[in-house]
């Protein structure tokens, strides 16, 4: 049994995969392939992009219908439905709030309710019309966004474990940097991949995060996808107020009604939207997610004022 390490840095964070198999040379072929399109996506999907196909939407389509990559145009698709069965707290036309905060260009501040208000007339995903007979998306107005980093990652290794099965690998983990993991069958030692779960404030300069708190849950994978989202990374202090980088778009403010969310399904497409849903909606979007009708199990780690946290759990093994 021979194992392959690779990986390469894409959608500003660092891909790796390790693959087991007979065929050294095979499977690192298979790899390569798969790294080189989740380079293509990247640049296809990149917001930021002068010549992605994203860009050229957003310049385009609040004037007429634009012509979309069949791909692309089921990944928009897949937001759509995530949107909708999530009643609206996962939304890729989150774009305008971003840059409201100042995310979009790291100058943070917190907006005036009029800001907010105009920022929110060009946030939601009725103003994104998609046409499936055309291939084609439309926007309602001017001033809508598109913005699919938040599933743009899970997308990608979905697409990226296609070409690895099509290829004959039976054996991989992928991942793109710690949020969002895929498995192919199981490891050789063992009948699962197992993942590790920390709680968000760990390594955080200004969280207090004993050691015996570092791991909250283990998950076991095999053929399957793993998300999870948290308030951590991103965020600014504004009068003694600590802003998360994840708003919720229905009210055009940051998330605070979860720590961390993590959804284990087996699309990584779906698991990447679910995981920010959940995150944004907490304990209300269970509910959610159950409706949802997929084979999913969840985490959920909820603010408690006497503990720091509590959790909510479907699925993975805690730990004691």
């Amino acid at each position: 049994m021979n194992t392959v390490s690779l990986a390469r840095n894409a959608m500003a964070t660092r891909f790796e995969m390790v693959l087991h198999g007979e065929d050294e040379l095979a499977l690192r072929a298979a790899g390569e392939e798969a790294l080189d399109e989740i380079t293509a996506l990247a640049a296809q999907l990149n917001f930021y992009g002068s010549d992605s196909e994203i860009t050229r939407i957003n310049a385009g389509a609040a004037l007429g219908p634009v012509p979309v990559e069949p791909g692309l145009f089921r990944l928009l698709q897949e937001a759509k439905r995530a949107h909708g069965l999530s009643g609206g707290a996962f939304d890729i036309t989150v774009a305008p709030l971003m840059r409201c905060w100042g995310f979009a260009d790291g100058k943070h501040q917190v907006p005036s309710p009029g800001e907010l208000a105009k920022a929110l007339e060009c946030v939601g995903m009725d103003l994104v019309h998609l046409d499936a007979e055309t291939f084609t998306v439309q926007f309602e107005r001017p001033g809508v966004r598109i913005d699919l980093s938040a599933i743009g990652k899970g997308f990608a290794l979905e697409i990226a474990c296609v070409i690895l099965r099509e290829a004959g690998v039976t054996s991989a983990l992928i991942h793109g940097g710690t949020s969002t993991v895929c498995a192919i069958g199981s490891p050789p030692s063992g009948a699962f991949w197992k993942m590790a779960i920390e709680h968000p404030g760990w390594g955080q300069p200004d969280a207090d995060i004993p050691e015996h708190k570092r791991l909250v849950a283990v998950a076991k994978l095999r053929d399957e996808a793993l998300s999870v989202s948290a308030v951590w990374g991103r965020a600014f202090v504004a009068r003694g107020v600590s802003y998360g980088h994840v708003l919720d778009p229905r009210s055009g403010q940051p998330a605070q009604n979860a720590l961390l969310a993590a959804v284990a399904l087996p699309s990584g497409t779906a698991a990447d939207a679910r995981s920010t849903a959940l995150l944004v909606s907490g304990e209300a979007g269970l509910a959610a997610l159950a409706l949802a009708g997929e084979r999913s199990r969840s985490l959920l780690l909820l603010p408690d004022s006497n503990s720091g946290f509590r959790t909510l759990n479907d699925g993975f093994d805690l730990k004691e």
